[in-house]
C-alpha cells in the first residue's frame, strides 16, 4: 500500500511540475518493483533519471554511469539527447542562426508589423504560455493572425475542431484576418519565435511548442516524451505534411527526431523546411 501511494505520488508530481531529473536512492532489494515502475514512466516522458549505480531492463533510454561531487557512482538513465559538444554546438548555431534572420529579414519583419497595424484593431504581436522542454511555460511570441479578442471565443468554436488527438486548428478559422491567412499559409507569423530560440526558450530545430490547452489534453503518456528536448520552429512535422498528419503520426515523427537526432538531421530538416513553406502544404 506504501509503494502503491508513492508511485501515484511521483506521478502526479511529474505530470504537474517542470522536472528536470529524478534521482532514485531507495533499496533496490526492498523497493524493486517500485523503482522499475519509476523508471518506466520517467523513459516513456524523456525525464533523467539518476540511482545508484545497477542493472536495469530498459526499453527506450540509455545508459551511463556518473560521479557525484564526493565520487560516489551514479548510474544516469537518459531516452532524450546526451548532454556534449553536438548539445553545445547546436546552442550555438541557435544563437548564431536567429540573430542572422532577425538582421536580414528585418524589412519582411518591419513591412508585416505595418500591414497588421494597418488592416486590423489590436496589437501586431500575440503572445501565448506555451510548454517547452521538460514541461517548463514559457511566452511564445508570433504576429498576430487574428481577431484581437480571438482566444475569448476558442470555447465556443471547440465544436468546429479539424485536427486529430489533443491539439486544436480549424482550417476556415473565422477569427483569421485576411491579412493573418496569408502569414500562416507561408508560416510568417512564427518569425517572432526567433527572439525565443534567442532567450533560449527554444531551438531552430524540434518538436513544436503546444499551448497549455493541448498538452492537458494529452493523456498517452509516451506522447510526453517530445517534452525531453526544446521546441524548435520548424522540425519533422514541419517537412511532413503539417496539420494533414494525425496527432499520433505527428508525435512518432517527434521521437523519430529525438532518437536520431543530430547536426547533420538538423541541416536537412533546415533545408526541407524552405521548400516545404513556400508549398504551404498543411498550414492553416
Amino acid at each position: 500500500m506504501v509503494t502503491t501511494a508513492l508511485l501515484s505520488e511521483i506521478e502526479t508530481i511529474l505530470a504537474r511540475e517542470p522536472v528536470d531529473e529524478v534521482f532514485i536512492t531507495l533499496p533496490r532489494e526492498t523497493y524493486g518493483a517500485v523503482v522499475n515502475q519509476v523508471i518506466r514512466v520517467c523513459e516513456e516522458q524523456g525525464i533523467i533519471v539518476r540511482l545508484w549505480a545497477d542493472t536495469f531492463q530498459l526499453h527506450i533510454a540509455k545508459s551511463h554511469v556518473d560521479e557525484l561531487l564526493d565520487g560516489t557512482p551514479v548510474m544516469t538513465i537518459q531516452s532524450g539527447p546526451s548532454d556534449g559538444w553536438q548539445i553545445i554546438i547546436k546552442r550555438l548555431v541557435d544563437i548564431v542562426g536567429s540573430l542572422a534572420l532577425l538582421v536580414t529579414l528585418l524589412p519582411l519583419l518591419a513591412v508585416i508589423a505595418l500591414c497588421i497595424k494597418l488592416t486590423s484593431p489590436g496589437p501586431i504581436f500575440f503572445s501565448q504560455e506555451r510548454v517547452g522542454i521538460n514541461k517548463r511555460r514559457f511566452r511564445l511570441l508570433k504576429f498576430r493572425t487574428m481577431v484581437q479578442d480571438a482566444e475569448d471565443h476558442q470555447q465556443q468554436l471547440e465544436h468546429l475542431n479539424d485536427a486529430d488527438g489533443p491539439v486544436f486548428k480549424i482550417r476556415a478559422d473565422p477569427r483569421v484576418t485576411r491579412v493573418g491567412a496569408v502569414l500562416r499559409r507561408f508560416s510568417l507569423d512564427e518569425l517572432p519565435q526567433l527572439l525565443n530560440i534567442l532567450r533560449g526558450d527554444m531551438s531552430l530545430v524540434g518538436p513544436r511548442p503546444l499551448p497549455l490547452r493541448d498538452v492537458n489534453n494529452i493523456h498517452t503518456r509516451w506522447h510526453k516524451r517530445r517534452f525531453s528536448v526544446k521546441p524548435g520552429l520548424t522540425g519533422l512535422w514541419q517537412v511532413n505534411g503539417r496539420s494533414n498528419v494525425s496527432f499520433d503520426h505527428w508525435v512518432r515523427m517527434d521521437l523519430e527526431y529525438i532518437d536520431h537526432w543530430s547536426l547533420s538531421l538538423d541541416l536537412k530538416i533546415m533545408l526541407k523546411t524552405i521548400p516545404a513553406v513556400l508549398k504551404g502544404s498543411g498550414a492553416y
